[in-house]
């Protein structure tokens, strides 16, 4: 369910290496390669499946923010420019893996137990991993069309780990590496917003269920609280959230975050990722956070813009857009962004994380939100 647009808004690479950031192809046509792109999409969900520290136990592999998730509700926009029938094989392997732990919920570790990285994290991790096998099963039955008995499962065992009582009431526990943008320490609402966005996206109407109705209030009201003091990054996260279940957001609170998200609007048409996270944010190896226009914030918000209904004929969203097809680096079909963090070599298979992202929600903002 897309929600209509406000009226007083609308006023030599291959994938095995990376060039420097001046020296990336760009796209002058207009056009853009969907080929290239889920080749290269494709290409880094196997790596991060066979990577030994994603890794889990009963043969699994953790479902990762920064690369899983972007995949998961990303490439299947791409069938239809491919003229598949049915999930590449990377998806199936993914799918797979989530439905995996979905039936086995009561059996498997979570993705991070009390005795790793010296802390607490089992409440955190199993919050987070039930949104996220939610949202992405979800999202798949949505292209089915219809809701199936895993992911009725997995929207069960997200709403049986919501907090019923305390300040994140609604809301579920998260984890927090101190990582922008998706495991810091305001990623507890991020997380809100997806939880929000698994229960409007999965089909026959389940948003209206009878049994949830206690659960999307008290999700509701939790979002609705927050959202003033909340990054900008969060609140496009909110109108993507708002757009899927009515009544999240008044109109007057859409207008609002529309407003200041096309403000951000750099000169070239695009959007920089640090530019809508927080304000106080710091690389922790005290580099300076890159400024430029990037793949993730462009793809993230003309996304976000066009499921809260805006036209793509609206101007800023048509630059938006535009900026995505001119700098899509199509030898390697990917585009651009940034470690939050710390300066990272973007030829590593770490320094990819935000380019996997990027181009996961690039691909969904051209693919006309679909």
């Amino acid at each position: 369910m897309k929600a209509t647009f406000l009226a007083s808004a609308l006023a030599a690479l291959a994938l095995g290496f990376f060039p420097a950031r001046s020296q990336a192809a760009t796209n002058e046509t207009g056009s853009w390669d969907s080929k290239a792109a889920a080749a290269y999409l494709d290409q880094r969900a196997d790596w991060w499946m066979g990577w030994s520290q994603s890794a889990r136990d009963h043969d699994t592999f953790c479902i990762s923010c920064h690369t899983a998730l972007p995949y998961a509700l990303g490439r299947p926009a791409l069938r239809a420019a491919l003229g598949e029938q049915s999930p590449s094989a990377s998806e199936r392997k993914l799918l797979d893996n989530i439905t995996k732990r979905v039936r086995l919920w009561s059996e498997v570790e979570p993705f991070y137990s009390d005795e790793k990285r010296g802390a607490p994290k089992t409440a955190e991790s199993r919050g987070t991993e039930a949104v996220l096998n939610a949202l992405i099963l979800a999202n798949y039955d949505a292209h089915q069309g219809k809701l199936s008995d895993d992911t009725r499962t997995a929207l069960d065992n997200m709403w049986a780990l919501q907090l019923k009582t305390g300040d994140g009431k609604g809301a579920w526990t998260w984890l927090n590496f101190h990582n922008q943008p998706w495991e810091a320490e305001d990623s507890q609402f991020w997380g809100a917003t997806l939880g929000a966005i698994a229960a409007g996206t999965a089909p026959g109407d389940y948003r209206s269920t009878p049994a949830i109705q206690t659960n999307l209030k008290l999700l509701s009201e939790y979002l609705r609280e927050g959202v003033s003091s909340q990054s900008l990054i969060n609140r496009v996260f909110l109108l993507w959230a708002s757009a899927k279940v009515s009544g999240i957001l008044k109109p007057d609170q859409q207008k609002a975050i529309i407003d200041e998200v096309l403000s951000k609007q750099q000169p070239d048409g695009g959007w920089n990722t640090s530019s809508i996270v927080m304000g106080t944010w710091k690389r922790r190896d005290g580099t300076a956070l890159d400024t430029s226009s990037d793949g993730y914030a462009t793809g993230l918000v003309s996304f976000v813009l066009e499921q809260a209904g805006v036209p793509r004929t609206q101007p800023a969203l048509k630059n938006g857009l535009s900026w995505l097809t001119r700098n899509q680096d199509r030898a390697a079909g990917l585009w651009l962004a940034y470690s939050l963090n710390k300066q990272r070599d973007p030829a590593s298979d770490i320094g990819r994380f935000m380019i996997d992202a990027a181009t996961a929600y690039s691909v969904l903002a051209l693919s006309d939100g679909k």
